[in-house]
Parts: structure tokens; C-alpha cells; sequence
């Protein structure tokens, strides 16, 4: 997505009535991947201009689930059911690959919603804390090992 395109797209926040507002809004760099900001064109602005940009963005609620072709953004606003989810790996983690599938001890069962992989050593059921992100994803932070990941929820 073009710079422009998504600037358009924030803007159009100031026109949607806030329904929930967090207290702390996580930063860009919190909410999307290296690619998605990078891809974004957020990386070409300078510090000044993305703290400015953060707090518009924390001040204003709301988020973009995602930018539709034409421009129009579709936004989350009730994100009742977004909680932040606390449990472990079931059995031994490694790390992840494209096609890994993150079994939870509460039942749930998550996959990688980025590309490529990563070699985390072993940890025998490690607890995990998946929380809600920007546009509708869901980062996933495994304890003990300072890695996380975006997932996305299978079952």
C-alpha cells in the first residue's frame, strides 16, 4: 500500500465515531511487521514525524482492518472480542515455520500469518501471550525465548 494511500486512509479515522479506546495505543512499529511498515513507506519518515503520526493515531481510536482497492478504509470498531490470550505450547517449541501450527493448553490453535521462520532452541511448553494488533492481526510473544510472531487464529 502506498504511503498516500494509507495516510488517506487514517484520516478517514477522524470522521468514524470512537466506540472503545484503549489507554495506551501501541505504537506502528508495535502493530505491523518490518515488511507491512516498510511496504507502507512508514520507514522514509523521520522520528519526529512517526511520533507525531502515533499520536494522531492514539488520540483518534479506532483501527484499520484493511484499505479496500478503491481506498476506502473498513474499520475495527468493536473489538469486544479481541482480548489478550494467556496460555502455553502444548508439548515442545522450536520456533516456526510457514506451516506450523501453535497448539494452545487452552485448546486453541494458531499459525504464522507472516512468511519465513525462525530457530528459537527448545523450550518445553513455554507461555505464550497472543494479544490483538492493528488491522485485525494478532501478535503472539513467546516467553523465554524474546521472539514473537504474528498468528492468525485456525481453531
Amino acid at each position: 500500500m502506498r504511503l498516500s494511500a494509507f495516510v488517506a486512509a487514517l484520516a478517514l479515522c477522524a470522521a468514524t465515531p470512537q466506540i472503545s479506546a484503549q489507554t495506551t495505543a501501541p505504537t506502528l512499529e508495535e502493530r505491523m511487521s518490518q515488511a507491512e511498515f516498510r511496504n507502507a513507506g512508514l520507514d522514509k519518515l523521520s522520528p519526529e514525524e512517526l511520533a507525531n503520526l502515533n499520536a494522531w493515531i492514539g488520540a483518534h481510536g479506532g483501527s484499520i482492518r484493511y484499505v479496500t482497492p478503491n481506498g476506502a478504509a473498513v474499520f475495527d470498531t468493536d473489538q469486544g472480542d479481541r482480548i489478550v490470550v494467556e496460555s502455553a505450547i502444548k508439548g515442545t517449541f522450536r520456533g516456526w515455520r510457514e506451516h506450523t501450527v501453535f497448539t494452545l493448553e487452552n485448546g486453541q490453535q494458531w499459525v504464522p500469518a507472516e512468511s519465513g521462520g525462525f530457530d528459537a532452541g527448545t523450550f518445553d511448553s513455554p507461555k505464550v501471550r497472543i494479544k490483538p494488533m492493528m488491522l485485525g492481526s494478532w501478535l503472539m510473544v513467546v516467553e523465554g525465548c524474546s521472539c514473537s510472531v504474528r498468528v492468525r487464529r485456525v481453531k
